[in-house]
């Protein structure tokens, strides 16, 4: 007798197993596939609001950096072009206000032939803003045009006059708003 060796079929839970399939319905095939898209589309526009937002923001940091730089260019402009002869002191005070060391020794040199043209004519005037504007903007370095009113009285001119007058003012952001130059204070053509 022979003993018979040949392996017989495999048994029938394995072979079931090699035969099954998933049935997905189209209608959940369809709403997974909208949902994956929908999942992308919210994550590509959270980045965009994201990176939007940064814009925004860098836009008005620079815009609020824009309107201090015009007014600390608009102050300093209203205080040199307010002068009176008799408080000559005050006025070369204002001169010096919030300018860099520089530019304040560069007055204080200057402040006595100052004193000797205006102590005579007996200059007097006051001064209101008009505008400022930022003309230029380098790593925190503004340069500042600033027109102002000025009203004068002196002594070959008792009944005063009325004259625009623009200042350029370079302010330093990096140096705390400092003042590092000023050019023109002389009426505008």
């Amino acid at each position: 007798m022979t003993a018979d060796t040949t392996q017989t079929d495999a048994p029938s839970d394995v072979v079931a197993a090699q035969h099954r399939s998933i049935s997905i319905p189209i209608a959940t095939a369809a709403w997974c596939a909208a949902l994956a898209v929908m999942t992308i589309l919210a994550v590509t526009l959270a980045g965009f609001l994201i990176a939007a937002r940064g814009d925004l923001a860098e836009r008005d940091a620079i815009a609020a950096d824009h309107a201090h730089a015009e007014r600390v260019a608009t102050d300093y402009a209203v205080g040199a072009s307010t002068v009176n002869y008799a408080e000559f002191a005050s006025w070369v005070g204002r001169l010096k206000q919030n300018t860099a060391p520089a530019l304040a020794n560069k007055f204080d040199a200057t402040a006595p032939k100052l004193e000797e043209l205006l102590t005579p004519l007996k200059w007097t005037s006051t001064a209101n803003p008009i505008t400022a504007r930022v003309v230029s903007d380098s790593n925190g370095v503004y340069q500042v045009d600033t027109f102002i009113n000025v009203s004068s009285t002196n002594a070959q001119n008792p009944d005063g006059a009325q004259t625009t007058v623009t200042y350029t003012v370079t302010v330093d952001r990096n140096s705390d708003w400092k003042i590092t130059d000023v050019g023109g204070g002389l009426p505008m053509k």
